[in-house]
């Protein structure tokens, strides 16, 4: 391989590597403060996967051994309980 190909192999799979990182995070978020059903949820969570095997066709087994379980997590915490982030107002500067 030449040293161009490896820097473009390398580069492209780090620009995947953000993307992914940005559907996770943006999936975490709206679990955590959504608000959703657990239709909404599963909905969310299986376009997720979708994206990350598209982004990553073989790493179907990492998905499933990473990020489910965070997943299932999330939405034992927020969604099914009802549980909801608890959202704390800022001290004004010099207040008690």
């Amino acid at each position: 391989m030449e040293p161009q190909d490896a820097n473009a192999a390398v580069a492209d799979e780090q620009r995947r590597v953000r993307q992914l990182r940005a559907v996770v995070d943006l999936t975490t978020n709206v679990l955590v403060q959504g608000r959703l059903t657990r239709t909404e949820a599963d909905e969310l969570v299986a376009a997720t996967r979708r994206r990350a095997l598209e982004l990553f066709p073989d790493k179907e087994a990492t998905f499933d051994l990473i990020l489910a379980p965070r997943f299932a997590r999330l939405i034992r915490e927020f969604v099914e309980s009802g549980a909801r982030a608890r959202v704390l107002a800022f001290r004004r500067p010099g207040a008690g």
